[in-house]
């Protein structure tokens, strides 16, 4: 399988593309209508596209017990479909777990009508880096793979240079995303994409949730053969972007019109700290991010666009004094978040 031109085409010149959250009852059963209203409001956002069955959706959904990631994929599909947008959007199914679990989520992916997969290492200890690089192969005579660097805080582990060069190698590898949360690492990424040849086939997209608007605006330039190369960062795909979206793709709008300007203003060094400020509330950065997930799903229950902030797993909740932090950021920050767009959204489609 590959990918569409319409699609590589926008893929190359930047996407803003969420992670998709879970909508659950309060017994954790899935909450059908909250999870096609989180779609339909992601796309009437003006999303590029939808990552889903990701962390954010929360890994425990491959569980034998619940076994929801085919029902889940399913349920994003079919309501882009239903808008008729399944031409606008990069559809992103995560895929996880040792070669042959991935091998058969990339295959479901792929049947479901999904573009691209997003591959994690998370949880394959085990695993040499050459193992991780097979694994890969496999999954890209499957279906295009969008490639993941997840900080070690959260399950990712640190990945060396060569890994990156190699992996960058491999044909249908279109994208990585950067999550080390690390700027050194994120470098080596960069630098590795520009040595292996590939450069101008992978798209480089933050996953920085602590540094995302600074990535936006983040081109490198290293020395290769002589030659001069350079590779900037062209979207993103986040967790932070699952709220106050509306907001944040208008944000990432004027992004990528400042970007091609010789100078950028100052006003976007504020803005940068202000959305990473929001961020370590979201994501919980205080307690070494373990409230990540039940925070953004705070977040979407104080909009209306949950019933509550209830995970899979018993020890995913907020953390001590998380609500409170979500609230101080809020506060502070009402530039930033959507209010109003959600209000008019959850008005219009209680009348469909």
């Amino acid at each position: 399988m590959v990918l569409s031109f319409e699609k590589k085409k926008l893929l190359y010149e930047g996407a803003f593309i969420p992670a998709h959250p879970l909508a659950l009852h309060n017994d954790k059963s899935l909450d059908e209508q909250s999870q096609r209203r989180l779609t339909r409001y992601y796309i009437e956002a003006g999303v590029n596209g939808l990552a889903v069955g990701v962390h954010t959706t929360q890994f425990e959904i491959r569980d034998p017990e619940i076994n929801l990631y085919e029902k889940v994929l399913s349920l994003a599909i079919d309501e882009v479909e239903n808008l008729n947008v399944t031409n606008e959007l990069l559809m992103i199914a995560g895929v996880c777990g040792p070669t042959d679990q991935a091998v058969e989520e990339a295959k479901m992916a792929k049947r479901l009508g999904y573009d691209m997969v997003l591959v994690s290492n998370g949880g394959l200890g085990n695993y040499t880096e050459e193992d991780l690089l097979e694994r890969t192969r496999k999954i890209a005579t499957v279906i295009p793979v969008f490639g993941f660097y997840l900080q070690p805080a959260v399950g990712g582990r640190q990945l060396s240079f060569d890994f990156w060069k190699a992996f960058s190698a491999i044909d249908n590898v279109l994208a990585i995303k950067m999550a080390p949360f690390d700027r050194y690492e994120t470098l080596s990424v960069a630098r590795a994409v520009c040595e292996s040849g590939r450069q101008d086939e992978i798209a480089l997209y933050t996953g920085n949730d602590d540094n995302i608007v600074l990535d936006l605006f983040t081109t490198f330039k290293f020395r290769i053969d002589g030659k001069l190369v350079e590779k900037q960062i062209v979207g993103g795909l986040l967790g932070h972007w699952s709220v106050w979206t509306e907001n944040a793709v208008q944000m990432f709008k004027k992004i990528k019109e400042a970007r091609n300007k010789e100078t950028i203003e100052l006003k976007w060094l504020k803005v940068a700290q202000n959305v990473t400020d929001a961020n370590a509330a979201f994501f919980d950065s205080k307690h070494q991010f373990k409230g990540s997930i039940a925070g953004i799903n705070e977040v979407l229950r104080r909009q209306g666009l949950l019933q509550g902030n209830w995970c899979l797993a018993d020890h995913e909740v907020l953390s001590e004094g998380q609500s409170e932090e979500i609230t101080r950021v809020e506060e502070e920050y009402p530039e930033l978040n959507d209010v109003k767009f959600v209000k008019s959204f959850l008005n219009n489609v209680s009348h469909v």
